[in-house]
């Protein structure tokens, strides 16, 4: 059997989906599984235990339906059995049909749904990772037990210090950490943790933030940007070998639990019901939960301009979590 899965088209999503892929796997153990995901997230798709064959689709060169359409039916010679279609979009529906998959099974959603030769409706409050399980079950009509998010990083890169990574960014102002609260963060951290280096991750395009957040800042020595050094395969390992991330509700901290590191996360607008890292194990999840609007699980900060609920996080509480995995002096 073959059968192809269109995964999500955010990091933090990918990486919740490896449960999913996982639980195929389990319920079909010998079936080649490939997936289909956004260019700029293949790498970490090479790094999901038990995937076969990556399709890497850009919006770029495949640009509209018509550009959707033409790539889903390049596919079509590979004859898979299932298509599970992981997104909710009217796009990934017509990629699925254009496959001439014989079994297309996704979520009753955005209009595509008359595409899919089997859709369920999509489960409410319930954390993303059920939710894309559910497709399975729905489908199979067996219960998956055994739920893990893994990313496999192999061989990974050890940091000569000893190092805490932190990501302050988000696609959403609601969850990125505001500037001034941020650095105080910083200095509270450097003046408790003194025998550790901070290294500082994200894109290229968040690199001038992470210079503006540092810049002027004490013990200088131990601040390192490393944004838009590395790819997020890189990423990966360099949190594997890390100490603990600090991270805002963000892809970095899905990435992050899924390579076991020790996590913490500080959440602002998101729910993390719906969208904490999923391993339990070794993650602290810090709201300040004092506010009538949290969680209102929105991009930007209507009421406030800039969060609140990102502004007054206690600070005692973020080194309380860090030092059970860090040296302190």
């Amino acid at each position: 059997m073959k059968i192809l899965i269109r995964l999500p088209n955010w990091l933090g999503d990918v990486v919740m989906s490896t449960a999913f892929v996982s639980a195929v796997k389990q319920l079909y153990p010998d079936a080649q599984v490939d997936v289909i995901i956004k260019k700029e997230l293949a790498g970490i798709a090479t790094l999901i235990p038990g995937i076969n064959k990556v399709h890497p689709f850009s919006k770029q060169e495949h640009s509209g339906l018509s550009g959707v359409y033409h790539f889903g039916k390049a596919l079509r010679g590979l004859k898979y059995d299932i298509f599970f279609n992981l997104p909710h979009s009217l796009s990934s529906a017509i990629l699925a049909w254009a496959c001439g998959t014989k079994q297309r099974v996704g979520f009753k959603k955005e209009g595509g749904f008359f595409l899919m030769t089997n859709s369920y409706k999509k489960p409410v409050n319930v954390h993303r990772v059920n939710e894309y399980i559910s497709l399975l079950e729905n489908f199979t009509g067996k219960t998956v037990t055994n739920k893990q998010i893994k990313i496999n990083t192999g061989q990974y890169l050890i940091f000569k210090y000893n190092t805490l990574i932190i990501n302050f960014n988000s696609e959403a102002t609601s969850r990125r950490m505001p500037l001034n609260k941020g650095r105080s963060i910083i200095n509270a951290l450097t003046e408790t943790f003194k025998d550790v280096t901070f290294a500082f991750v994200g894109s290229p395009k968040e690199s001038p933030f992470i210079d503006e957040l540092i810049t002027g800042l004490n013990h200088s020595d131990r601040l390192e940007n490393h944004a838009g050094k590395t790819d997020l395969v890189g990423l990966a390992k360099l949190m594997a070998g890390s100490k603990a991330v600090l991270t805002t509700d963000s892809g970095p901290a899905h990435l992050a639990n899924s390579v076991g590191v020790p996590t913490v996360v500080l959440f602002g607008a998101g729910n993390e019901n719906n969208t904490a890292p999923y391993n339990k194990k070794d993650l602290s999840v810090i709201r300040y939960g004092q506010l009538v609007c949290e969680p209102c699980v929105r991009n930007t900060c209507k009421l406030y301009g800039v969060p609140k609920c990102m502004e007054m996080l206690d600070e005692i509480k973020i080194i309380n979590a860090l030092s059970l995995y860090l040296n302190d002096a």
